[in-house]
């Protein structure tokens, strides 16, 4: 993997003469406080601004104008017509268009595909104030607005839809996003350094629709160009009975019944390193591949994968090409990739290079205000409240889990501040932020306990195709070791008007329990009486395909936790955290998990059903019933899928056991599964005979709860509280 130009690095652009904004403007007026007759570039966000850095508006706008450009801000436009996007005039070299820091179909609707009332990154929680697909809806009333102006797509909801997705609420495999856009270009990942070298490149008076070379990139071309080497994805990982291959380049033929499951090789003309095979079965033109793609061609290879139109009719297919996708996501040896869309091909350039140490640093010592944009006054953001003392100190993560974006979207090496940089952003909250009382909330990113850990071999990083390095097992090449981070807590917590640090993202305990040290300051210096965790699921069925660990290193966590927890004098709690209706899980598995919890004592409050969000691999077992993480085949490993509302329903009534409103539903599926033995009221049953009035919708067979309300066997741990989970607030773009 080759380093990348320092972003900090390049000449600064002419506007730099403009010097800072308080914040970045919202209107003509702020335009003309600050002396800018026009923006360079217009920042269209479904989010409220904040001008924080974990807004992913806020991070590019205050990047791009470290780099001398004029940034407007377009916050939550109205979008039934043009006019709104009008409002700063034209950009003189793009739009970024952003849904902001959720998938805009997350943020509006639950996993039961019901809307949400609410919405966290709007001024007092306020819901539809976004667009569903909203960065479709932007990218056109921007088009509207200024035809000729480019258009650039970046976000969460752009990066997880890149490629041909499924889309749950819809129940199709949707197009590429830049296409139904009608976008310029798509930048996927946290997108720094693909955004300074576009406005620079633009600026300097390329066209934007001629810049094909830029890592993190996604555009649309009519045909592969006549000097690069196409590879068929299909004899990489064929979705056919198939032999798997010796060596990945070296391809023997396939058999007949793999060409036929090839539907995307015969828009392929043959490469100069493959040969053309006699027709198979109809007609059909395969490319073969003969000899190894040498290494001073591999920059100029690019895999094909099955067409949007092969997919959606084929969920093998889809599963087929969301493994591909995975296996070539690591920046050190990811190839580019093409999909045929219709009459045009969608190319994706491999990931952007992981910013530097130096880099992550500059990034997040921007001048931001930290604060709201004063346009909203007084009012409360959800989203601003829950960060504002908190700050982010890595980026990424390598567990992989299968249900979770964050790897697709920010990559699985870990990017780290260093500690002075950090400690300076703690002394800025300390200092500037109103309402400070001396507590951080959190110290973090999207894991609590992954800063400054990588691959113990930089050549064994950049060949390695692993999806996770901690499962099934935590990797022997990985670095484990804590102690940088145990340093960061030591100094932050000695910083002179610093109370305590807590630590709110989410703690990896497969990796924790790797150092019992980390485990004591934990819980001896860092946790508020509650540490939220998250096993997930505790049955092999769902875990194995969640990519998560066994229970036996939650048990192993849990009794460092509690001995260092003790040892201090203090009585501190673990808050577990488990998913519903989990591709690979089953009814039994839920009541095992039922019966679980209920041994242990704990009544979750607040419990999620998967939703199967786009370009996820758990995603691809929902729509696909195969399962991504083996080589896909038609023969190959089925995966068990909790679909319909019904059995999702009841899969989370298991989880809330506990709720009254839950009884007859479990009752009926008990009765189903043989285990009426575990209706009734005592202690080693699940749920009672009685049902308390006006609870389970339906008065038949109610009668008065007892004086005494039910309760399992207690152990002193009271009811669980309501806590967010970490990995799901906001994240940088």
């Amino acid at each position: 993997m080759q380093p990348a130009p320092d972003i900090s690095g390049y000449r600064k652009h002419w506007a730099e003469r403009f010097g800072t904004a308080p914040f970045l403007p919202m209107s003509r007026a702020e335009m003309q406080l600050l002396g800018w007759d026009s923006c360079d570039v217009i920042i269209v966000t479904g989010d409220a601004y904040v001008d924080h850095p974990s807004f992913g508006m806020a991070i590019v706008g205050r990047v791009l104008e470290a780099q001398g450009f004029r940034v407007g801000i377009i916050a939550q436009p109205d979008w039934h017509s043009a006019e709104a996007f009008t409002a700063l005039g034209p950009p003189n070299l793009f739009f970024g268009i952003t849904a902001g820091n959720m998938d805009s179909m997350v943020n509006r609707y639950t996993a039961e595909r019901r809307i949400r009332s609410d919405d966290a990154y709007t001024p007092g929680g306020e819901g539809g104030k976004r667009p569903d697909r909203s960065v479709i809806v932007y990218a056109q009333r921007a088009r509207e607005a200024y035809r000729d102006v480019p258009i650039v797509i970046g976000g969460i909801e752009a990066s997880l839809r890149r490629i041909a997705h499924f889309d749950y609420w819809s129940e199709k495999v949707r197009r590429s996003v830049l296409l139904d856009a009608k976008a310029d270009m798509l930048v996927y990942g946290n997108g720094e350094r693909q955004i300074c070298e576009l406005a620079h490149r633009v600026a300097a008076g390329e066209a934007l629709h001629d810049i094909t070379d830029m890592r993190g990139t996604v555009f649309a071309r009519k045909a592969t160009p006549p000097d690069w080497i196409e590879i068929d994805s299909t004899h990489l990982d064929a979705p056919g009975p198939l032999n798997p291959p010796v060596d990945p380049y070296a391809m023997a033929a396939a058999t007949p019944d793999a060409a036929v499951a090839s539907p995307n090789t015969t828009a392929a003309a043959p490469a100069p390193c493959a040969s053309a095979s006699p027709a198979v079965d109809g007609g059909e033109k395969v490319v073969r591949f003969v000899r190894r793609v040498k290494n001073a061609d591999r920059e100029r290879s690019v895999i094909r994968m099955p067409s949007h139109e092969a997919v959606a009719a084929d969920p093998v297919l889809y599963a087929h090409a969301s493994r591909i996708l995975h296996l070539e996501s690591n920046p050190g040896n990811a190839r580019a990739l093409v999909q045929r869309h219709g009459d045009t091909d969608v190319w994706l350039n491999p990931p952007p290079i992981p910013l530097t140490m130096k880099e992550m640093d500059w990034v997040y010592e921007r001048a931001y205000a930290r604060a709201p944009h004063p346009f909203y006054g007084a009012a409360n953001i959800p989203a601003y409240k829950m960060i504002r003392f908190s700050v982010a100190i890595q980026r990424g993560c390598f567990g992989g889990c299968t249900f979770c974006s964050i790897t697709e979207h920010e990559g699985r090496i870990i990017q780290s501040r260093s500690e002075d940089s950090v400690l300076r952003e703690i002394e800025a909250v300390r200092d500037k932020v109103p309402g400070f009382t001396g507590v951080i909330s959190d110290l973090g990113g999207p894991t609590a306990n992954m800063y400054r850990l990588a691959c113990k071999s930089r050549e064994i990083e950049s060949a390695c195709r692993r999806p996770s390095c901690v499962f099934p097992g935590v990797c022997p090449n990985l670095n484990t070791d804590h102690a940088p981070l145990i340093r960061l807590y030591r100094r932050a917590r000695a910083l002179p008007g610093i109370k305590k640090i807590l630590i709110a993202s989410g703690v990896r305990y497969d990796l924790a329990i790797e150092s019992p040290e980390y485990v004591k300051e934990l819980a001896q210096h860092h946790t508020g009486g509650y540490l939220k965790i998250a096993p997930e699921a505790l049955a092999e069925g769902p875990l194995s395909k969640m990519m998560k660990p066994g229970v036996g290193a939650y048990d192993r966590f849990k009794e460092l936790f509690d001995r260092y927890s003790k040892e201090a004098g203090k009585e501190q709690y673990l808050i577990p955290y488990f998913i519903a209706a989990h591709p690979g899980t089953s009814d039994q598995d839920m009541l095992d998990l039922a019966l679980w919890l209920k041994r242990n004592s704990f009544r979750a409050d607040q419990v999620q059903a998967f939703l199967p969000g786009p370009m996820a691999t758990a995603t691809a077992m929902y729509h696909s019933g195969k399962n991504p993480l083996k080589r896909v085949t038609r023969a190959s490993e089925a995966v068990l899928i909790p679909k319909g509302l019904k059995v999702r329903r009841l899969h989370k009534a298991f989880l809330r056991y506990h709720d009254a409103n839950n009884w007859p539903l479990l009752r009926e599926a008990l009765r189903r599964m043989g285990r009426a033995d575990l209706i009734g009221n005592g202690r080693r049953q699940l749920i009672p005979a009685y049902q308390p009035a006006g609870t389970g919708g339906s008065p038949e067979g109610r009668r008065a709860a007892p004086a005494r309300p039910f309760r399992t066997q207690h152990t002193g741990l009271p009811q669980l509280p309501r806590a967010p989970r970490g990995r799901r607030g906001p994240k940088p773009v």
